[in-house]
């Protein structure tokens, strides 16, 4: 038993001494099934705070020969599983957190070396007289002890993209590290020694660079899970639980903290929603991950159409993105979509990958996205942001004509000639007009139903503003008047769907005339 080698099972051990843990453990059966097969070789990439090093701890407890965990595991999900003791502490295993090793290694050109020197000191200490004393690689120990013993090595890297991430503009670190990973994982000679490889962070493989050296990996992202997506974080079912457990309001955790659809799953951020219930707070935990620095660069490049899309995401729309060109580092950028792909890894968007959409997912990211946008220098946005603001103070005090003339004003600046006279840009126009609202509301419902009938939009004051804002039922027209809006929302009884909300409601109806190009508003007071 060794710090890296066969280590024992003390650090999983603190995740369930935890106050709460979520069993995440059915992900072990899933690596079983593919252990000692070309398809053992896994790249399984999500955002800080989901659970990556908790999982690598788990995959150490339960493969290491170095501890035994039947009592840890036998009555969590995977001990109820065939083969659960089959596998469990039986294989060589070699658990590395890079971003430790980079931390202690004095810089970064130092961190290979300092990996290589570590594993192969213990594996000396291991296995006597299996390795030369000239020994200076890796892999050539791994695939000597094997040779010698029969024994092959499971092999788990924590953090493996932070030398991608941190060190991106240095040449000879980048090829170092790559050259390194080829020689673990890629060729004939690692199949001979490799049980199964864990490459956990927030990137996936790099395409690049790393093309020819770990293109045997199987991917599994925040882009395209897989089979992984429920145990990427706390399913929407986990929370439900909890909720009850700690008699928490359920509705509000999943305003906050919900948003990460994948492969049919909810997903929720394990670490904001454990805070939110020990502390019975609901408030952005973000920012304590130390990412906001490095996305304030990122929302700040002046690629075509990165501005309009984080505005219209801000203010509750999705934007498509192709996600193909990324190249998973943090330097390739070529365009919006490659900003826009790497704000989904680390957890800044959301995305659908049946629509190919990006979004805001929750109100703890559109708070720090909202924060990091406007420590930037976009001009535009604070124009923006003010004219939207004044539009909401204007609806709110309906004042109609100055309603008209703001929206009239945005879908003019906002929308291209092209899309001026169509429907769904004067709905867009509506998303990104209402901006300035989401500091007092939540992310506004689009086509929520109501009565007998679809409401365009319906903005619901966060709970702090319950009693100084009202809730705002729209309704938008197509060359038809705006009373005829207002008459819909009636006729349809749009406001049902709120009619437990306490607090005031106003109904909102706006037309655009395509001939004219004109905008026209009425407001009235809801009378519950």
């Amino acid at each position: 038993m060794g710090r890296f080698v066969n280590p024992d099972n003390s650090a999983f051990q603190v995740t369930l001494n935890s106050e709460i843990y979520v069993d995440k453990t059915g992900l072990i059966d899933n690596t079983n099934k593919v252990l000692n097969t070309m398809q053992g070789y896994i790249c399984n990439s999500r955002p800080r705070r989901f659970g990556k090093s908790v999982t690598a701890n788990m995959l150490a407890a339960y493969y290491s020969k170095g501890c035994d965990s039947e009592e840890m595991f036998s009555n969590l999900e995977i001990g109820k599983k065939e083969g659960f003791k089959k596998h469990l502490n039986k294989y060589n295993v070699i658990q590395l957190d890079i971003q430790w090793f980079m931390s202690n290694a004095g810089n970064a050109d130092s961190v290979v070396p300092y990996v290589t020197q570590s594993i192969i000191t213990e594996l000396m200490e291991i296995y006597p007289g299996h390795l030369p004393a000239d020994t200076t690689t890796l892999p050539e120990a791994l695939s000597r002890i094997k040779e010698a013993t029969g024994q092959k090595f499971i092999v788990i890297i924590d953090e493996w993209d932070v030398l991608i991430r941190d060190e991106a503009t240095s040449q000879k670190v980048q090829d170092g590290y790559i050259t390194f990973l080829r020689g673990m994982f890629k060729g004939t000679e690692p199949i001979k020694y490799i049980q199964l490889a864990y490459l956990t962070g927030i990137l996936p493989v790099k395409k690049e660079k790393t093309q020819s050296a770990l293109n045997n990996f199987d991917e599994f992202t925040m882009i395209d899970p897989k089979i992984f997506a429920k145990y990427t974080g706390f399913t929407e079912e986990e929370v439900y639980r909890l909720c009850n457990q700690y008699r928490c309001g359920f509705n509000e955790v999943k305003r906050w903290y919900d948003g990460y659809f994948l492969e049919g799953f909810h997903v929720y951020n394990p670490e904001a929603v454990i805070k939110a219930l020990r502390w019975n707070q609901f408030q952005s935990y973000w920012s304590l991950t130390g990412t906001y620095e490095a996305i304030v660069p990122l929302v700040n490049m002046d690629f075509d159409g990165l501005k309009t899309a984080i505005i219209e995401m801000l203010s509750g729309s999705s934007v498509k993105i192709n996600t193909q060109s990324f190249q998973n580092d943090t330097i390739s950028f070529a365009n919006k979509d490659d900003v826009l792909t790497y704000l989904v890894h680390l957890g800044y968007l959301g995305y659908d990958q049946y629509q190919k959409t990006a979004f805001v997912p929750n109100e703890e990211i559109r708070q720090e996205l909202t924060a990091a946008v406007g420590s930037t220098k976009w001009n535009e946005l604070f124009t923006f942001w003010r004219e939207s603001e004044n539009l909401l103070d204007a609806t709110l005090d309906m004042d109609t004509a100055a309603v008209a003339g703001y929206i009239e004003k945005i879908h003019s600046e906002y929308s291209s000639a092209i899309q001026y006279n169509n429907e769904n840009s004067l709905s867009s126009v509506l998303t990104v007009a209402y901006l300035g609202a989401m500091q007092y509301y939540f992310k506004p419902v689009r086509e929520l139903p109501t009565g007998r009938g679809f409401a365009d939009f319906i903005f619901i004051p966060k709970a702090e503003y319950i009693h100084d804002y009202p809730a705002l039922v729209i309704e938008l027209k197509w060359n038809k008047s705006a009373q005829t809006a207002i008459q819909q929302i009636k006729e349809k009884q749009y406001p049902v769907s709120i009619e437990n909300y306490t607090g005031r409601i106003l109904l909102v109806g706006i037309s655009y005339d395509k001939k004219t190009k004109e905008h026209n508003c009425v407001i009235e007071k809801y009378n519950k």
